[in-house]
């Protein structure tokens, strides 16, 4: 008798409440080439920037605009808030958790003042970007409306 072996699923979460978009519309090259790696971006209507997985925090940026988060698989992830947001040099923005954290999905790492940032007429877009998958592959991206409880990228 033969046994197979399933292919263990990997969910990631939205790391906002919006609308998931493919990367492909994305107006910043460097995300709709995939130059930073593969994922998905969302229009956000809230304020809070989660972690999509559960894991470490590995970084936040200096300007507050991104965070990384790895896997205890290996699976490591950036979210990237905004367009252009680095130019701020963090104002608008507010770290919720610090490096070297251990953090589930669905909890919020970095807030940004809305009102803020509409001012300053940036892109919104949020970028969930998959830098390095552990040998694992995208199987499944959602899209449409989405909230931090939802996957929207499953990976196998």
């Amino acid at each position: 008798m033969f046994t197979f072996r399933r292919k263990k699923q990997r969910e990631l979460y939205a790391p906002l409440n919006g609308c998931g978009i493919a990367l492909d519309d994305v107006r910043d090259e460097v995300f709709s080439k995939r130059l930073m790696g593969d994922g998905c971006a969302f229009l956000p209507e809230t304020t809070s920037v989660c972690s999509p997985i559960d894991g470490d925090l590995i970084l936040v940026a200096d300007t507050l605009h991104a965070f990384g988060v790895r896997s205890r698989e290996g699976i490591e992830l950036l979210i990237h808030i905004g367009l252009d947001t680095v130019k701020l040099q963090g104002k608008g923005f507010q770290a919720l958790q610090s490096v070297g954290t251990s953090i589930k999905a669905g909890t919020p790492v970095i807030s940004f003042d809305s009102s803020y940032l509409h001012d300053a007429t940036l892109d919104m877009t949020t970028m969930l970007i998959v830098t390095d998958c552990a040998n694992l592959k995208i199987k499944e991206i959602t899209k449409g409306y989405v909230n931090t409880t939802d996957p929207v990228i499953i990976m196998e």
